[in-house]
């Protein structure tokens, strides 16, 4: 049981450090508003991570079968990153209005994680990917696997809190021209994944719906 807990918490840290939406995203709040911040928003992706690894275990059967549920997700992804990716680009070093509450604080940063990651359907696919791999090729049994993706979400969630905490720690770093380079490339990362949603998710539908 020792190997499936070690391969499975390097396969979370090795998730985290892809350079995605997710990391610029948890770096940047990081930078800007504090620790807490970041955390709030691991929160938030590791939510959307554990309902992604249930639905890989258990199956996709309970999930109710809705005509274009998939392609409407989608939409709303590249809607989510174009925006969020524009602000970056456009505003520089955004200054949003931030709730002052503390439950809507928490409630806007955990949604802002959980979105960016719920919301590209490349994340469900990794996780169903690797639960196929570890059945078929490892011929891992169902305690072994349920041990590995356990340790996986435990990576995920160890990694992005060290990235948020060392992201703040380095913030004297960050000079405003740094600060606004860093959101640009941001915000293009944001438009890229957007670019790759639209590329993989609704192309496909759109041109089979026109034929």
């Amino acid at each position: 049981m020792f190997l499936p807990i070690l391969f499975g918490f390097l396969v979370g840290v090795a998730l985290c450090l892809t350079f995605g939406t997710v990391f610029f995203a948890l770096i940047q709040n990081s930078v800007d508003n504090g620790f807490r911040s970041g955390f709030k928003i691991v929160l938030g992706v590791i939510t959307g991570d554990t309902l992604f690894v249930a639905a890989a275990l258990l199956g996709t059967s309970f999930i109710p079968k809705i005509k274009g549920f998939e392609t409407g997700m989608a939409a709303v992804g590249v809607v989510f990153l174009v925006v969020m990716g524009l602000v970056n680009i456009l505003k520089g070093t955004p200054r949003l209005a931030y709730p002052k509450t503390r439950f809507g604080n928490f409630i806007y940063y955990f949604t802002t994680g959980f979105f960016l990651n719920a919301l590209n359907p490349v994340n469900f696919v990794s996780w169903v990917a690797i639960v196929a791999y570890i059945r078929a090729h490892l011929h891992y049994g169902e305690g072994q696997q349920y041990a590995f993706m356990t340790a996986s979400l435990v990576g995920v969630f160890v990694t992005e809190n060290a990235l948020a905490y060392y992201a703040n720690r380095l913030k004297r770093f960050f000079t405003p021209r740094v600060v606004l380079i860093f959101n640009r490339v941001t915000g293009v990362v944001f438009l890229i994944g957007a670019a790759n949603i639209t590329y993989s998710r609704l192309l496909g539908p759109i041109s089979k719906w026109i034929e």
